[in-house]
């Protein structure tokens, strides 16, 4: 009995496979973000992808822009690249519907651009890393696998693994690495909807969980606006953070020509200084606490 799975394998490159995870993992991803995260070429990606939806391993939207015209094409994953996925990964297979519901989870989802806006920010940093020698996005997770019982616990605490489940929900997990020095992150995504109030109170969340795993990370506020930031950071200052933040805002960092991996983030406990996305690891240095401290 021929086997789909099977008889794709051979066509994929290890490019392939690690955006069909993307895809898997992330939901929907452009494909401008896509060359920039993975191609040397807008035209050589449109070819691959073209020829990974003729497989059917991946589908494709265009939405329409309400002045007219359409965006970008809108990549999802499609039934056979999620049990090419699953498989790779050694997991059971996704359900029969898995690709036509998720297709629809994003063609109509009033939340599409706030995770196209997550995205963004982690594929800044992988087409950063395709560019810059010694840098590497080494890990990246959604919002879902964050919010797992264990997600950040270690098999050698298997009791802690089963019975903590996190009470935060990032926008987003990194691993980011740039020559020798490795930074683990949460990034939280501001649309400019929230009050920023709501931002700060996240913070507890994250004492939590250090507190329960015995580590610190920094956590990234990547904000709307400027005067988001000078908002924010004057809120920060009025009743200091619990965990290290750095913050950064959107439109400041791309009128500089910045992307995440660069000098775009000021910690709350700092002086304003920029500080590329690497060296914030040393804003945690003093920090790092046992396990079992008190939250």
């Amino acid at each position: 009995m021929d086997d789909p799975v099977l008889r794709v394998q051979s066509q994929l490159t290890d490019r392939d496979r690690v955006l069909l995870g993307w895809l898997y993992d992330h939901g929907v991803l452009t494909s401008f973000q896509i060359a920039h995260a993975q191609f040397s070429s807008l035209d050589f990606c449109q070819r691959r992808l073209r020829t990974l939806h003729r497989l059917r391993l991946v589908a494709r939207f265009r939405p329409q822009r309400a002045e007219g015209g359409s965006y970008p094409y809108h990549y999802v994953i499609d039934q056979l690249g999620a049990e090419v996925v699953a498989a790779g990964r050694d997991e059971r297979p996704p359900r029969r519907d898995h690709a036509r519901t998720e297709r629809r989870r994003w063609t109509s989802s009033r939340t599409l651009a706030h995770r196209l806006g997550v995205n963004q920010f982690f594929t800044d940093l992988a087409g950063y890393a395709r560019t810059h020698a010694g840098a590497e996005l080494r890990q990246w997770l959604p919002e879902a696998a964050c919010a797992r019982s264990g997600a950040f616990t270690t098999a050698a605490d298997p009791a802690l693994v089963r019975a903590y489940q996190p009470r935060v929900r990032p926008d987003g997990y990194g691993v980011w690495a740039e020559h020798g020095v490795t930074v683990p992150v949460f990034v939280e995504y501001d649309a400019g909807g929230e009050q920023l109030s709501v931002l700060v109170d996240k913070l507890a969340g994250y004492r939590e969980l250090y507190a329960t795993v015995g580590w610190v990370w920094p956590v990234l506020f990547w904000l709307h606006s400027a005067a988001r930031e000078r908002n924010l950071r004057r809120l920060l200052v009025e009743a200091p953070p619990p965990v290290p933040v750095a913050t950064s805002a959107r439109d400041w960092a791309a009128a500089a020509g910045l992307c995440p991996a660069e000098a775009v983030w000021a910690t709350a406990h700092g002086d304003g200084r920029r500080h590329r996305l690497a060296d914030l690891v040393a804003s945690v240095a003093d920090l790092r606490h046992p396990r079992g401290a008190a939250a």
